[in-house]
């Protein structure tokens, strides 16, 4: 009779999990095809930002689907700065020679610059964002304010590698996107990593676009 109370009092915390368990094992499903989609994905692709939710409301069309965004690499904050950091530093030297004895002066006002020159640029470089969707091209920038750059895949003329000497030091690039019409201004992809690839990307996206094709 004990065993008979003591397996009653249990079978409705014994449902409770069975229904928890049929629930959730939904979800693992849902999990594991996303992992299997992701390690599916080509070597080619970039990192990918998990951003689309964020843009959804603010530029993406209806129906419109993101093939990949990425972001510039980190050594965007230090190639930006470097001209400024350099001539910092030369005129901090020159001061402090000029002037021995205040020259703990200027190495102090000379730091504090050159963190808030890097700050800017750890700002700037979080607002930057560049997008390829099956229907357009896009960088997204601005630090206050949101500055759009957005071209029709069809009405893009061609892409090119415009890679600085210090890019290619580092093994990054820029990648320059060009419109049909003239009168419309170029985008700079600025200081992203495997450029070949993403370039690559890209102008296979214009072709399909230009050829009607909407597989990727």
């Amino acid at each position: 009779m004990s065993e008979e109370r003591e397996r009653s009092r249990f079978q409705p915390r014994r449902s409770r999990i069975a229904r928890w368990v049929r629930a959730v094992r939904p979800v693992e499903a849902s999990a594991l095809q996303a992992d299997a989609s992701v390690s599916a994905a080509p070597a080619t692709l970039p990192v990918v930002i998990p951003a689309t939710s964020v843009l959804a409301g603010q530029i993406l069309r209806d129906g419109e689907v993101v093939v990949f965004m990425i972001k510039p690499s980190l050594f965007f904050v230090i190639l930006s700065s470097l001209g400024w950091l350099g001539a910092l530093t030369i005129a901090t030297i020159s001061a402090s020679i000029a002037d021995a004895h205040h020259s703990h002066v200027y190495v102090e006002a000379a730091t504090f610059a050159a963190a808030a020159r890097l700050t800017w640029a750890m700002l700037v470089w979080m607002g930057r964002l560049y997008v390829l969707t099956d229907q357009r091209v896009l960088r997204v920038s601005g630090v206050f304010a949101m500055e759009l750059f957005e071209c029709p895949l069809r009405k893009v003329a061609r892409t090119r590698q415009v890679p600085t000497f210090r890019e290619r030091l580092l093994r990054l690039g820029s990648i320059e996107i060009i419109p049909e019409d003239d009168a419309r201004p170029c985008a700079v992809w600025q200081t992203v990593a495997r450029p070949a690839q993403v370039s690559e990307r890209l102008q296979r996206a214009i072709r399909r676009a230009k050829q009607g094709g909407c597989q990727w």
